[in-house]
């Protein structure tokens, strides 16, 4: 009895087992070809994503930023601005400058991205490694040799003091410089690359204000990345602690004087999402801006001038407050 019952029961496993596995296989593919499908669609139209679509350039607002450059011929600036409804602003958006630490907000992207698909884990230990370490702001190029880091304190650090050992940690846990390269261009930011490892002070690193945007674009969008990963990015934003480019010049805009920029652009109404970059040469602010009325804009500036020249951070402040009437328009 027992050898008849194996047989039997043997007989069926046979025959339902491999169509099970090719139900699983199959189910995967078409997950796999979904989630593709899904990513494609948001970079289809390179113009914009989600709500921040080109519709209409607010002239004088271009031609406005385009006085200020003109003033500074030395200086070379790419700027862009996108409001939700379409109004757009620009100036050399899609001039390729040196990154700078703003080339830390596309690897944050990507690294939520792997999160989301189970490439990496937030809590991961990550070990610090020599070839690894860089010079530059940041704390964790004077720990030990070996001590490891969850990769929730290494991409909040990249952001929050700008940590150029972090980011090198990062990239490198993500899968090193090409493979970030290879997804910036298939996520349609083509004046982003990546050359060297932080800190790059030779400005090898390379992005445009445009792209900037495009980041918090993507990030901002509903069908890329998860919920809980869009309020991790806005949330690792929110810990930067440089307000002195993008953040003043709003609050200049309004009618204050900087200082304390967080909480006094918290009492109009806004709050801004943004991340900082300055190698010298090369200054460089992007930011997701929240106006009084919940509308969202992306805006983000890039200056390439004489080393340490503080023309280049005022330029982009001058550039900021600029955005202010624009703003206070579309609330009217």
């Amino acid at each position: 009895m027992g050898i008849g019952l194996g047989v039997i029961f043997g007989s069926i496993f046979r025959t339902i087992t491999p169509t099970s596995k090719v139900f699983n296989i199959n189910q995967r593919k078409a997950i796999a070809e979904s989630n593709s499908r899904k990513k494609i669609g948001i970079i289809s139209n390179l113009n914009g994503l989600g709500n921040y679509k080109q519709r209409k350039e607010l002239i004088i607002l271009s031609n406005k930023w385009k006085k200020l450059s003109d003033e500074k011929i030395d200086l070379q600036v790419s700027a862009y601005l996108n409001f939700e409804d379409g109004r757009y602003a620009q100036l050399n958006a899609e001039n390729s400058l040196p990154a700078a630490s703003s080339i830390k907000v596309p690897i944050l992207l990507i690294a939520l991205e792997m999160l989301d698909n189970k490439l990496l884990s937030w809590d991961e230990l990550i070990e610090l490694k020599r070839d690894l370490i860089a010079s530059g702001s940041g704390w964790m190029r004077y720990q030990r040799i070996g001590q490891k880091f969850p990769i929730h304190e290494i991409a909040t650090e990249m952001i929050r003091v700008s940590d150029n050992t972090a980011t090198n940690l990062l990239i490198d846990r993500i899968g090193g410089i090409e493979i970030l390269n290879k997804r910036f261009i298939e996520l349609g930011l083509n004046q982003t690359h990546i050359k060297n490892m932080l800190p790059d002070l030779n400005g090898t690193n390379r992005t445009s204000a445009k792209d900037l945007c495009q980041v918090f674009q993507i990030a901002d969008s509903t069908n890329f990345l998860s919920l809980k990963s869009r309020d991790l990015f806005r949330e690792i934003l929110s810990t930067s602690k440089t307000n002195s480019l993008l953040p003043d010049g709003l609050l200049i805009g309004l009618g204050q004087s900087p200082g304390n920029t967080d909480y006094n652009l918290l009492i109009n109404g806004y709050r801004v999402y943004n991340k900082t970059g300055d190698i010298g040469i090369s200054y460089a602010d992007a930011g997701l801006i929240e106006m009084p009325d919940t509308s969202r804009a992306t805006s983000a500036f890039i200056v390439k001038g004489p080393f340490n020249d503080p023309r280049s951070a005022t330029l982009i402040r001058d550039l900021s407050a600029e955005i202010i009437n624009h703003i206070k328009t579309a609330r009217e």
